[in-house]
C-alpha cells in the first residue's frame, strides 16, 4: 500500500505542487480576512491579491509550452489545464470582491465604474477570456470544438495583455506590470514557430552531444 502511494505521489508531483501553490495563499488570506487581521484596506490587499494571482497564474500555464520546448520537460503539459482553472478561479475572485465588497452589488454605482474607468472594462474583457476558456477546457469540449479549440485557447495571450494593462492602469507605479509584460513579451516570442524550432534543434543537437561524452554504462 504504502509503494503504491508512493507510485502515485512520484507520478503527481507537480500537480499536488500547483493545488497546495494556488490553494494555501488562497486560504490564508481567507482566514486573514475572517479574522480581521487586515489592518489598513481589506478590500484593497484582497483585491491586490485575487489580480495578481489570477496573472502569475495565467503566466505560468504560458510558460508550460516554452519550459517544454526549452528542456524537454514534457510533464509540465499536464500543468496548463489546472494552471489555467486556478486563474480563471482567482480572476472571479478578483471580481467578486470588486462587485461585492467595493460596491456592495449596486448596480448603479458598477454601471457607473465600468464606464468611467477604463481599467475596469479592460479587466472584465481579461475575464471573460478566461471565462471562455474555463467553459472549454473539458477534453469532451475540445473534441467537440476540434481544431478550434486550439485556436480559442490562444486567446489566453490576449488574456495575458488585457490583464497587464488593467494593471498598469489600476496603479500609479508602472514598473511592476512591466515586468509582468516582459515575461509576456517573452513567452510570445517563444511561441513563435521558427524559434520553437531553432530552440528544438539546438536541444536535441546538446542532448546528443552529452550523450557521446557521457555514454550510458552496458
Amino acid at each position: 500500500m504504502v509503494l503504491l502511494v508512493l507510485k502515485w505521489l512520484r507520478s503527481r508531483w507537480l500537480q499536488i505542487l500547483v493545488h497546495a501553490g494556488a490553494l494555501i495563499p488562497l486560504a490564508w488570506i481567507s482566514w486573514q480576512y475572517a479574522q480581521g487581521l487586515f489592518l489598513i484596506d481589506p478590500v484593497r490587499e484582497i483585491t491586490t491579491f485575487t489580480g495578481r494571482g489570477a496573472l502569475i497564474l495565467l503566466l505560468l500555464m504560458l510558460a508550460c509550452t516554452p519550459i517544454n520546448t526549452l528542456f524537454g520537460f514534457k510533464q509540465v503539459l499536464r500543468l496548463r489545464r489546472p494552471l489555467g482553472l486556478y486563474a480563471f478561479i482567482y480572476a472571479s475572485l478578483h471580481f467578486a470582491t470588486f462587485v461585492w465588497l467595493d460596491y456592495g452589488f449596486e448596480l448603479g454605482l458598477l454601471v457607473e465604474a465600468v464606464f468611467a474607468q477604463r481599467y475596469v472594462v479592460v479587466g472584465f474583457a481579461a475575464g471573460l477570456i478566461l471565462l471562455a476558456l474555463a467553459i472549454t477546457s473539458p477534453r469532451s469540449v475540445q473534441k467537440r470544438l476540434g481544431k478550434n479549440w486550439k485556436l480559442l485557447h490562444r486567446l489566453a495571450y490576449l488574456a495575458g495583455i488585457l490583464a497587464i494593462v488593467h494593471f498598469a492602469w489600476l496603479v500609479k507605479d508602472i514598473r511592476v506590470p512591466l515586468r509582468y509584460g516582459a515575461v509576456l513579451a517573452l513567452l510570445l516570442v517563444l511561441r513563435i514557430p521558427r524559434v520553437r524550432k531553432t530552440l528544438g534543434s539546438a536541444r536535441h543537437k546538446l542532448r546528443k552531444r552529452l550523450s557521446s561524452s557521457f555514454p550510458s554504462s552496458p
